[in-house]
């Protein structure tokens, strides 16, 4: 009985790993970089350029949580990088 059941759970770990065949990526100045990493550099960008923004226009003393909003700002802009990347937005 616990045999069959490890059996079991490897075959369903093993189908888990179907999507993990390839990563996308993208042929920039003659090299391939993974998508991810292009993803995390424009949110980590995005997030900077929110907080000068921020600064710049006086929001910052007037936004609380400076942190969260500006990594949820970050966050969004590398999902939609990655949704465009990948072709799963267009």
């Amino acid at each position: 009985m616990a045999r069959s059941l490890a059996l079991i759970a490897l075959a369903a770990l093993a189908a888990s790993l179907y999507g993990c065949a390839g990563a996308p990526s993208l042929g920039l100045f003659g090299a391939y970089f993974p998508l991810w990493l292009l993803s995390a550099l424009a949110g980590i960008v995005g997030a900077v350029v929110s907080y000068r923004i921020f600064v710049a226009t006086g929001w910052a003393e007037i936004v609380r949580a400076q942190l969260l909003v500006n990594t949820a700002i970050g966050l969004i802009l590398a999902e939609i990088v990655w949704l465009l990347g990948s072709g799963h937005l267009l």
